[in-house]
C-alpha cells in the first residue's frame, strides 16, 4: 500500500461525518456549478434539519440542482445564510424575496477576495479519481477552488468518478484534505439552449469579424452557439475562455480550433470551468489539448490581451443609447452577476487585434420590449460601462463604440434596434439631447 493510499483511506468518511467535521458558525463555500458536491450538501443540509448546526454562512457562484434541493430549501433559511457570488436559477428567487443576499465582483478578482476579504474556513466541493500519487484534479471547476482549498480550515474533497481529470493547474493533493467522500453522481448537464430565428443572422455576422488564427472566448446561450456554428470555414483558431461550452468540442474535433497560432499556451485550450454535456466532460477527461486554470489566472485582462486577435462574444439584458450595458439585472432584481463580461471587455480590447463583442437579441418577452433602450432602467446594473464597451451586435448590424460621441452612439445603437422601436428610440434621444 502506496503512503498516499494509506492517507486516503484515513481521511475516507461518510457524507454525515464529514458534515461533522463542518464547526457551527462556519463559512463554507461550496464548489460551483458541475463542481457542487450532491452528497454533501444532503449531509449539511440533514445536519442543519437535526439541529447539529445553530447557524452556517454558505457561498457559490452558480448554485444548481442540488443546492436546490438541499441547502436552499425554505425550512433551513434560520440556520442555512446563503450569500450568491453570481445568482442562478437556483437563488435568485431567494436574492429577490430577501431570503439571501448578492455579493458583486469581477470574476477574475474572486480568487483574491477569497484570499484577503473573506473569512472562509471551510470548503467541498466534487473532485475526480484520485492517482497513484496522490493527487484528483478538480476538473470541470478549478475557477474559484484552489483559493478555497487554501484559505480553508476544513477542506472537504467529494471524489466523483464521473469527474474528468483534466491537465493544467488543476490539482489538488491529497494531503490538502481533512476528509474526502465518496459519491458517484452523474455531473449536472446544461440543455442546448433552442435556436432562435435571429441566431444565424448574428452568428454568421459575429462570424465575418474572426480572422483565421484568432483566439475565441465565447459565453454561454443562443447567440454564442450560433457564433460557433458559424465558424465551420474557419481555421487554425484558438481557445482562451472562461467557460468551456458544448460548441468548442466541436470546432476542436473539426479541427477548426487547433491552437496553433495562440500566442500565450500556443497549442492549448484554456478555460476556467466548464458545463455542458456529458459528451463534452468524457471530452475533457486527459485531453492533453486542454488545460484548466484558475480563473485569477484565465481571465485577468493583462493575460487576456497576450493573445493576439483576442475575439470576445457575450451578451447582455439591455443597453442605453450611450453604450453602458446591463447584463445581470432587471432593473434592481438581480438575476445574474458580472461574471467575466468586463475582464474580457478589457482584455480583448488590449489584446493586439483584439474584438471584445457584445451581442443581443434586439428584443425580449416575444418582441414586445426592445433591449436597445433610452436610459437603463431605474436600478439597473451597470455590468459593462460604455467606456469599455468596443463592438455590439444584434441581428440588424455591428458596430463600434470606440471613438464614437454620444450623438454618434445614439445613432448606431438605434440602428442595431429593431424597425418598430426606432422611431420612438429616436425620439427620446432627442429629449436627452443626444440627438
Amino acid at each position: 500500500m502506496s503512503r498516499w493510499t494509506e492517507m486516503y483511506r484515513e481521511k475516507l468518511r461518510t457524507p454525515d461525518e464529514a458534515a461533522a467535521l463542518i464547526p457551527d458558525g462556519s463559512y463554507v463555500m461550496q464548489g460551483l456549478a458541475v463542481g457542487e458536491p450532491p452528497a454533501m450538501l444532503e449531509a449539511v443540509a440533514n445536519r442543519a434539519k437535526d439541529g447539529g448546526y445553530t447557524n452556517l454562512r454558505m457561498t457559490s457562484l452558480l448554485p444548481m440542482g442540488a443546492s436546490a434541493r438541499t441547502i436552499l430549501q425554505p425550512e433551513l433559511r434560520e440556520v442555512i445564510q446563503w450569500e450568491s457570488l453570481f445568482a442562478s436559477g437556483a437563488d435568485r428567487g431567494l436574492i429577490a424575496e430577501g431570503h439571501a443576499v448578492f455579493n458583486p465582483a469581477y470574476f477574475h478578482q474572486i480568487p483574491r477576495l477569497i484570499t484577503e476579504f473573506m473569512d472562509i474556513n471551510v470548503t467541498m466541493m466534487a473532485v475526480s479519481r484520485i492517482d497513484e500519487h496522490g493527487y484528483m484534479s478538480l476538473g470541470t471547476n478549478v475557477d474559484t477552488a484552489k483559493a478555497s482549498i487554501a484559505k480553508a480550515d476544513v477542506v472537504i474533497l467529494e471524489i466523483n468518478q464521473n469527474m474528468p481529470r483534466v491537465h493544467g493547474d488543476s490539482w489538488v493533493h491529497i494531503s490538502e484534505a481533512t476528509a474526502v467522500v465518496e459519491h458517484d453522481a452523474p455531473l449536472n448537464e446544461l440543455p442546448v439552449p433552442p435556436d432562435r430565428e435571429e441566431d444565424a443572422a448574428m452568428g454568421k455576422l459575429i462570424a465575418e469579424m474572426i480572422p483565421d488564427g484568432a483566439c475565441i472566448q465565447l459565453g454561454i446561450g443562443g447567440v454564442p452557439n450560433a457564433v460557433a456554428k458559424s465558424l465551420a470555414g474557419h481555421k487554425d483558431l484558438g481557445i482562451h475562455t472562461e467557460m468551456f461550452v458544448d460548441s468548442m468540442v466541436d470546432l476542436v474535433e473539426e479541427g477548426i480550433a487547433n491552437g496553433s497560432q495562440k500566442t500565450f499556451h500556443p497549442g492549448k485550450a484554456l478555460y476556467a470551468f466548464a458545463a455542458g454535456s456529458k459528451r463534452m466532460y468524457e471530452f475533457l477527461d486527459d485531453n492533453p489539448y486542454i488545460e484548466a486554470r484558475p480563473v485569477s489566472y484565465t481571465n485577468f485582462p493583462p493575460n487576456i490581451a497576450k493573445n493576439d486577435n483576442l475575439i470576445s462574444v457575450n451578451s447582455t439584458i439591455e443597453i442605453d443609447l450611450t453604450g453602458q450595458c446591463d447584463s445581470e439585472s432587471m432593473g434592481p432584481w438581480q438575476f445574474s452577476g458580472t461574471g467575466g463580461q468586463h475582464d474580457y471587455a478589457r482584455g480583448a480590447f488590449d489584446s493586439r487585434g483584439g474584438k471584445s463583442i457584445i451581442a443581443f437579441y434586439s428584443t425580449a418577452k416575444s418582441g414586445e420590449v426592445s433591449r436597445v433602450v433610452p436610459t437603463l432602467k431605474p436600478g439597473a446594473v451597470v455590468t459593462t460601462p460604455r467606456n469599455e464597451v468596443h463592438y455590439v451586435a444584434s441581428e440588424y448590424g455591428v458596430a463600434c463604440l470606440k471613438g464614437l460621441t454620444t450623438a454618434e452612439r445614439a445613432k448606431a445603437l438605434i440602428g442595431l434596434a429593431h424597425p418598430k422601436f426606432r422611431e420612438e428610440l429616436t425620439a427620446e434621444a432627442k429629449k436627452l439631447h443626444y440627438l
